[in-house]
């Protein structure tokens, strides 16, 4: 089922319908839908952006994919750590799909609209995205934190079963803070203009079309934006503290050099994401940005997602190692399927072989692994 069927489900059943009697245009007719004027109406322009946006999207969504398939397929991914990496590049690849999808089909189209029931359900899944994201940044550098204060202990403390409330924790979360803002909006009457100057239905521009009050809603969205965000920055930068107060006890300056080198990367990631959360969201209607509000959601929603896997993933040795042998076991089964059948014996006998130096690697290297260093991707 679609976004869009979705939000219908709960449009048309009463919980989300808006005020029919009032939700009407100054010549009678039913708001049924919205005009997205972000970027300017220039055939040139729009071709040029549809082709930067769709290659961003492509590597995205594969890039993400792939992480995911590796974490889920490789034996020695099956870490808690990974596990909740699995999860971020998903909600990378919700979120991006959550806008750039409608996005790429305004450009190819006249009209630039968007349907009552789409815009509601883009902007349902795009802050269930953004809300569920941020909850995640603080639980996996709790889990960076223990696997680095406490790695003996990590194993009893992370179990299968641990992970898998956090991450439910981390989805019912973010959809019990965002709904009462997005039933209260649903339910406003929108008449006169329909045009929002935004590349997607985000929630400032799209209130500033209802003709009627709309003070509660932004102080609700103010104040969950404050609790939100400010519980999981600071959850977040306690994890880093505790984790740059045991580095400095590292005796191995090189161990140092290159822990620091990884927690500043996630750090610098997760102080952006938050950073342009607080900036765009978490401030009083009257104080923010036209211009910034329009082009610091670009970052968050469509850069970001295509630059955290680089950041979280794939700069870990084991991922790497992980992806050269999907690669090769890729191209192993390319080149099998090209040979004749008798040579397939030895083909699986030399495979065999591989696996077994693999595992007995595996086993000499986790003699002296910590969980610390699985992080550090030493």
């Amino acid at each position: 089922m679609s976004s869009e069927k979705i939000f219908k489900t709960l449009h048309y059943s009463g919980v989300l319908s808006h005020n029919g009697d009032c939700t009407e245009m100054e010549n009678g007719t039913s708001v049924t839908e919205f005009i997205l004027a972000r970027f300017p109406n220039v055939h040139e322009v729009e071709i040029l952006l549809l082709v930067v946006f769709l290659l961003i999207y492509l590597v995205t969504v594969l890039g993400n994919t792939l992480i995911i398939v590796v974490v889920y397929t490789d034996g020695h991914l099956h870490s808690p750590m990974y596990y909740f990496l699995s999860y971020l590049s998903f909600r990378e690849i919700s979120m991006t799909s959550s806008v750039v999808p409608e996005m790429l089909a305004n450009f190819l189209s006249e009209k630039k609209t968007i349907s009552f029931d789409g815009c509601f359900s883009q902007l349902f899944f795009s802050f269930l995205m953004g809300t569920t994201e941020s909850i995640l940044f603080a639980v996996t550098s709790y889990d960076t934190y223990v696997a680095v204060c406490n790695p003996l202990r990590y194993p009893s403390i992370m179990t299968s079963k641990v992970c898998s409330t956090l991450v439910l924790g981390c989805w019912a979360g973010a959809f019990v803070m965002i709904l009462s803002s997005l039933v209260l909006a649903a339910r406003l009457p929108y008449c006169g203009a329909n045009v929002i100057d935004h590349y997607f239905c985000d929630s400032a521009p799209l209130l500033h079309l209802a003709c009627a009050d709309i003070q509660l809603i932004e102080w609700i969205d103010f104040v969950v934006s404050w609790v939100l965000l400010l519980g999981s920055l600071a959850l977040t930068v306690l994890s880093y503290a505790y984790i740059d107060s045991n580095i400095f006890r590292m005796p191995s300056a090189q161990g140092r050099q290159k822990a620091f080198a990884t927690c500043a990367s996630h750090f610098t990631v997760v102080s952006l994401g938050f950073g342009i959360s607080i900036f765009v969201y978490a401030r009083p209607s009257h104080m923010t940005s036209v211009h910034l509000n329009k082009s610091l959601p670009v970052v968050s929603s469509i850069v970001a997602p295509l630059v955290n896997p680089f950041i979280f993933s794939l700069r870990k040795e084991q991922m790497k190692e992980a992806l050269k042998n999907a690669l090769h076991k890729g191209l192993v089964m390319t080149k099998r399927a090209g040979k004749p059948r008798a040579s397939s014996w030895l083909v699986l006998s030399l495979e065999k072989s591989e696996q077994d130096l693999s595992v007995h690697r595996d086993k000499l290297a986790s003699l002296d692994e910590t969980p610390w260093m699985r992080f550090s991707g030493a």
